[in-house]
């Protein structure tokens, strides 16, 4: 494939349309001078042929290709070669059949490349593979040899010689491609990971998943089956049953209706018979009346029993009346002993009380009056000190004073102990002559001191149990109080929170649970209810219910989930908003507007928000709802703060006004829902003191249950005490009663006075101690001040302030003692009153109870006495009665036969009755039966299709061969498993699982397909390798030889050769070995210039002449030969490369000689002219 024709228009200095053919097919040469645009002709090829390099062409970008970069006038770049391609062997792949192929690549100014391939447009991509299907890569141009090639293969490196070498092998091709294919490896070697991830995540646990689906799905339809199949059974023999059941009762209905019918017949003819006795009886005793009455004794026998009896009742009535009144009346009297015992004992415990706060009272009085005569005595020993006289007339004065009452106070005291030790003595002398005879008294009374030992040890014994059980007097009592209470408080704040709750009905939120495990907790309910208005906040109750408007009645729930559970299965009863705490948007106002708002009106201006108090989990609803409004006193104040730049924001007055930064006002008059806030503040007041009630009582309630058994145990160890306390009563006072007694009493009380006699001698010495303390204490005091005055001075003045200072304290803690004290009198006082009153009203009913008795005695003799009358009067009745016997008899007989025929018809009676049970019982079986059987023939239409078959041998309702029993118990089993693996199976698993599968089995398809396309790849690669090796050496090897051949031609006596780097091959790189003569040199360094250009151009010679390309460009290349070698060059080109068309830019003659076609270019007028010679025309 030779150039014919170039046509160039446009193209850098060629401004015109240029038209340049007569190419020969072997050596072309072209000449010119610098600047004519000769070298423009070499870039119009490589421009057409695709470079992408700019700096190969000498330019910088595709603008600078076009004449004067589109300046002149030119605004297109075009140009077209004419390849000669009759040699189809050697033709492009594709393009054989075509003679000539015309290549056009444009470039318009601003815009891109355009080719065309014999006038058709073409991608840049095949007109490259086109030139490189003949080996003229423009890309990596071995063909085109340009200025300063030569000097570039003179400073290639071994590898870099080596890549020319491999280029002309044609394996750079191979390494292109092998890169390609490595790149492609590694696509498909991610997609593999991804398939293999893609499976392994997805595919295949889904799959797994699935698999245990259909394994689900198809036991339930295994279980489906077997339940329908056991259903079939257990209904075939329930309908068999059922209609023989209905059978049976039928006749049996129809055998007790006979029998019924019967009895009834047998019933009427006794009646009838009895009908006639009945006449009989009355006949006879008419005959018998009529002979009492002849008398006249027996009828007022029977009169007077009759009166008897009458009074007898009355009396009888009259006596019950007055024992339940006495009844009444004991357990009055019951009560009221409990109620005195109680307050003696409460009374007890307030003296005790009263009495233990008396001693701590006094006690702590006397200290307080100690320590005021102690203060006086300090203030008069200062005052004395330091003025020398003394404040109060009559005393001794400093320290001689306290000497001398310190000293009084030891006198008094030994004076005590001696009186003491007296008495004592004589106490002790008159025991032991008296003692005697109350020894002797003791024995006369040892059985009842013993007895009163032992309950007063059984008393101690139960004291301590009640101790133990944590008894307290009116505990329990104080319990059933509290108790009821807490229940009439709560009827009372419900019956008020009910009244409130119908003033504000619109409040009330009610919902079912959308599900059964639903937490109410995430309802928090109405805006209305969420939050607290304060007292002095009532005045804005109005102004907060105009802000929140409608928001006022939203219901606030934790989530948006929460919300849409409610409207869609909480069953509402009214439309409502829901505001979602974890979706609302809320908007609070500014602090900087809030404070500029505040700062036009101190004081009368708060935002809404700030006005109520609520939880903090529900304070983004608050800032929703209040978070963006102003609440001022006046109308004033709200346009003021309303309309300020500063503010801007909607303000609503006390009165309901609302002011709106964007002009409107409304307002004029109450709202409807007017003191709703109010009335709910109120409601949740009395709501929340409820609830605090209620948990009150459930927790009394919960301690009564624990208690109760403690109790009961308490309430029988106290009744057993009281019986005991009792006992011991009685006791001591047989025992005072005696006159021995006295004797025991004296003697015991010497003995007390003795023991408190000895405690008088203890206290006495201790203050005798005490006062020679005192002593000793003044007196050192005295010598201290007598020593250093001034500082004893200060020392007691610091002495005398904390003395002052305790006094205060000590005062304020008696005085709340007597507080205290007055407190427990009063008490007792109220408790004693109390008592007063209810033993006035034991004493009452114990008077009402002794008039009672008298009056049921009397009864009682009354009740007697018309006893015995009556008792007399009946029998003086019946004697008469007696004479009567043949009449009574009569009668008798009488009545045995109506008896007998009664008897009969009650027996039938009892048997009609049982049979109408029995009748009734077999009809509603039947009427079960008959519905059990068309409910199920109307439940399963298969039974009318196959009843003839129920309990046939040979078929599936053969009952003989069926445990029915063991059915019914797997059935149910079945049923049960059915329901549960229903919910949990996946009913579209089948359908799932086929396109799950196909998609596993195309995914594990293209993963094998992924794995031999890669395996082949590598196998491809490994054997190209080895074939690369193989052309490479072959390549080398002939390069080699021709190489020296060249070299040796064009410098006689030289030879040069291409060798791998010491120690290595040649796939590591090549290095150029030059012999002159028969001296090798070591270094290319060592030759002249000429002589490494004559070098390169061998190489680059040997390397066109091993792989001819249909065409070569040489630019100037014997620039830096002389003449000699120049025509040796052209000499070489046309012996050696005669198949190969050659374009050499030259400016030597030596080149020309040798050209077949010579082209000469000139510049004129700013425009590149082409001008075809012949060397002839040269010469």
């Amino acid at each position: 494939m030779r150039i014919t024709e170039i046509v160039i228009d446009g193209f850098k200095s060629y401004a015109v349309r240029t038209v340049i053919s007569g190419w020969d097919e072997s050596f072309n040469s072209i000449t010119g001078l610098n600047g004519s645009g000769k070298s423009n002709i070499l870039d119009a090829i490589c421009f057409v042929l695709g470079i992408t390099n700019m700096s190969t062409v000498r330019a910088q970008n595709l603008q600078d290709l076009i004449y004067k970069r589109g300046q002149a006038g030119v605004t297109k770049a075009s140009v077209t070669i004419v390849f000669d391609n009759r040699d189809t062997s050697k033709s492009p792949i594709g393009f054989e059949e075509y003679a000539n192929i015309s290549v056009t690549r444009q470039i318009v100014l601003g815009g891109t490349s355009k080719y065309l391939i014999n006038g058709h447009r073409a991608q840049q991509q095949t007109v490259q593979n086109l030139f490189q299907s003949v080996q003229l890569n423009i890309n990596n141009p071995n063909f085109l040899i340009m200025q300063g090639r030569i000097t570039k293969v003179l400073n290639m490196k071994a590898v870099e010689i080596l890549s020319m070498i491999e280029e002309a092998a044609g394996t750079r091709m191979f390494e292109d491609r092998r890169e390609k294919a490595i790149k492609t490896m590694g696509k498909k070697e991610l997609k593999l990971r991804e398939i293999e991830e893609l499976l392994k995540e997805e595919i295949e646990p889904k799959l797994e998943k699935l698999r245990s689906e259909k394994r689900a799905f198809l036991d339930f339809q295994q279980t489906q089956n077997d339940l329908e199949r056991l259903t079939r059974l257990v209904v075939a023999h329930d309908y068999v049953r059922g209609g023989e059941r209905l059978r049976v009762a039928g006749e049996e209905c129809d055998k007790k209706r006979s029998k019924v019918q019967g009895l009834e017949e047998n019933a009427d003819k006794l009646k009838s018979e009895i009908a006639h006795l009945e006449e009989d009886v009355k006949r006879v005793r008419a005959a018998r009346d009529k002979e009492l009455r002849k008398g006249g004794k027996f009828q007022a026998l029977e009169d007077e029993v009759k009166n008897h009896s009458h009074e007898l009742v009355r009396l009888t009535t009259v006596f019950d009346l007055k024992n339940a009144s006495m009844a009444e009346e004991k357990e009055k009297k019951k009560t009221m002993q409990k109620s005195v015992h109680d307050l003696e004992k409460a009374l007890k415990e307030k003296r005790k009380v009263y009495d233990k706060l008396q001693t701590q009272y006094d006690a702590a009085k006397a200290e307080l009056d100690a320590q005021n005569v102690e203060v006086e005595q300090k203030e008069e020993l200062l005052q004395t000190l330091q003025t020398g006289v003394a404040s109060k007339e009559g005393q001794e004065s400093g320290y001689q004073g306290q000497l001398q009452d310190a000293r009084n106070r030891a006198s008094n005291a030994a004076t005590v102990q001696e009186q003491a030790k007296l008495k004592i003595s004589n106490f002790e002398k008159r025991i032991k002559e008296e003692e005697p005879r109350a020894k002797k008294a003791k024995e006369q009374n040892s059985g009842l001191l013993k007895d009163l030992e032992g309950l007063r040890s059984q008393a101690k014994k139960l004291e301590s149990e009640l101790t133990r059980l944590g008894f307290e007097p009116g505990k329990e009592e104080q319990i059933y109080q509290e108790q009821s209470g807490l229940q009439r408080d709560i009827r009372e704040l419900r019956q008020r929170a009910d009244g409130l709750r119908r003033k504000v009905a619109n409040i009330d939120f009610n919902y079912q649970d959308p599900h059964p495990k639903f937490d109410r907790s995430k309802v928090k309910g109405l805006v209305a209810q969420l939050f607290t208005l304060d007292k002095d906040q009532v005045a804005a109750a109005t102004a907060l219910e105009i802000c929140a408007g409608g928001r006022l009645y939203n219901v606030v729930v934790d989530t948006a989930e929460t919300g849409t559970q409610l409207l869609q299965n909480g069953k509402l009863r009214k439309r409502v908003t829901i505001i979602p705490l974890n979706k609302i948007s809320a908007f609070k106002a500014s602090a900087e507007k809030i404070g500029a708002a505040q700062n036009l009106a101190p004081g009368k201006v708060d935002l809404a928000l700030s006005l109520i108090g609520y939880d903090e989990e529900v304070i983004s609803a608050m800032n929703y709802v209040f978070g963006n409004t102003l609440i001022c006193q006046d109308a004033d104040t709200a346009k003021k703060v309303t309309f300020d730049p500063s503010v801007r924001m909607k303000s609503v007055t006390l009165d309901g006004d609302v002011y709106d930064p964007s002009g409107t006002l409304s307002g004029g008059s109450s709202p409807n829902s007017s003191g709703v806030l109010v009335t709910l503040q109120k409601l949740n007041e009395i709501t929340k003191e409820m609830r605090s009630k209620e948990r009150q009582l459930a927790a009394l309630e919960d301690n009564m249950n624990r208690e109760k058994k403690k109790l009961d145990a308490v309430r029988s160890i106290k009744q057993e005490l009281d019986l005991k306390t009792h006992e011991i009563k009685l006791t001591e006072e047989q025992i005072n009663s005696n006159s021995s007694s006295s004797i025991i009493q004296a003697v015991e009380e010497m003995k007390a006075n003795i023991e408190q006699l000895r405690k008088d001698i203890t206290d006495a010495k201790a203050r005798h101690a005490e006062a020679n303390k005192d002593i000793k204490r003044i007196e050192k005091d005295m010598s201290e001040f007598n020593n250093n005055k001034d500082n004893k001075l200060a020392e007691l003045q610091d002495s005398l302030n904390a003395l002052k200072k305790s006094l205060t304290k000590n005062s304020a803690s008696v005085k709340e003692l007597q507080k205290e004290l007055q407190s427990s009198r009063l008490d007792s006082e109220q408790v004693g009153s109390d008592l007063s009153a209810a033993e006035e009203q034991l004493a009452e009913s114990e008077n009402t109870l002794q008039a009672q008795v008298e009056e049921i005695e009397s009864l009682k003799r009354e009740q007697a006495r018309l006893k015995d009358a009556h008792d007399i009067a009946q029998a003086q009745l019946e004697d008469e009665r007696a004479k009567l016997t043949g009449f009574d008899e009569e009668l008798r007989e009488l009545d045995e036969a109506i008896q007998s025929k009664s008897s009969q018809i009650t027996e039938e009676g009892l048997e009609m009755q049982k049979l109408g049970h029995q009748l009734e019982k077999l009809q509603k079986d039947q009427h079960s039966a008959a519905q059990a059987v068309s409910h199920m023939e109307q439940e399963h239409e298969w039974i009318a299709d196959e009843k003839e078959q129920f309990g046939r041998p040979n078929t599936p309702y053969h009952f003989q061969n069926q445990n029915i029993a063991e059915c019914k118990s797997t059935l149910r089993n079945l049923t049960e498993r059915s329901q549960g693996m229903k919910k949990k199976i996946n009913p579209k698993v089948m359908n799932m699982i086929d396109s799950v599968e196909k998609k596993e089995a195309a995914l594990k398809n293209m993963m094998r397909t992924v794995i031999r396309d890669k395996s082949k790849i590598e196998e491809t690669i490994l054997n190209l390798n080895e074939y690369k090796k193989e052309a490479l050496h072959k390549t080398w090897v002939k390069v080699n030889g021709d190489f020296g051949q060249i070299f040796n031609e064009l410098l006689p006596g030289s030879f040069a050769k291409l060798d791998p780097p010491e120690g290595k091959d040649i796939t590591d790189g090549l290095e150029v070995k030059v012999s002159l003569g028969k001296v090798w040199k070591q270094s290319l360094t060592e030759l002249s210039g000429g002589q490494r250009s004559l070098i390169a151009l061998s190489l680059i010679m040997a390397l066109l002449q091993f792989k001819p390309a249909p065409m070569y460009i040489l630019d100037e290349v014997d620039a830096a030969l002389d003449l000699s070698h120049t025509q040796n060059i052209g000499r070489l080109i046309k012996t050696r490369f005669k198949g190969s068309q050659f374009i050499v830019v030259s400016l030597k003659d030596g080149m020309f000689q040798n050209a077949n076609r010579i082209f000469r270019t000139r510049f004129s007028e700013g425009t590149s002219i082409v001008q075809a010679l012949t060397p002839a025309d040269m010469k």
